[in-house]
């Protein structure tokens, strides 16, 4: 199962890099002529990205930075990749849910409401100890009588 994540991960960073880099291409002639490379890939790419991260020590990267080594990666005729990183990849994204999906979320959060109410509702409660009780039951002192 790890491995099913590892390999989801890797692609939604994939389709993240690539999606970043043709939006790039569309809008930058410059960078459009270096993105048509034959010789240079998005899994190199990649590699590139997460051996520059690996060296790096951190391990927290905001967009621009990822996005600006994509853009190096292509910029730079003769570039040291890396040997193929094994690792797991986070990407940060939006998820956009459909009604459906809406709807159900909400049904089960009411769902769970209900049953933790009802749970709520079903333990014994305690008999609270109220001011005139913790009066009664004060030890007498001489003074009393």
């Amino acid at each position: 199962m790890a491995n099913n994540k590892e390999n989801k991960g890797t692609k939604a960073f994939n389709e993240t890099i690539k999606t970043y880099l043709e939006e790039r291409a569309e809008n930058d002639a410059l960078f459009a002529v270096k993105y048509a490379n034959p010789s240079k890939s998005i899994e190199d790419c990649v590699t590139y990205i997460l051996n520059s991260v690996r060296r790096s020590g951190c391990c927290g990267f905001t967009n621009d930075e990822i996005f600006g080594l994509a853009v190096h990666y292509y910029e730079e005729n003769e570039i040291e990749v890396g040997k193929p990183v094994n690792c797991q990849v986070v990407v940060n994204h939006i998820v956009e849910l459909t009604e459906e999906e809406k709807a159900q979320a909400r049904q089960d959060a009411i769902d769970l409401l209900r049953n933790e109410e009802m749970a709520k509702m079903r333990r014994p409660t305690q008999p609270k100890i109220t001011a005139e009780k913790k009066a009664t039951d004060v030890q007498p002192s001489l003074f009393d009588y």
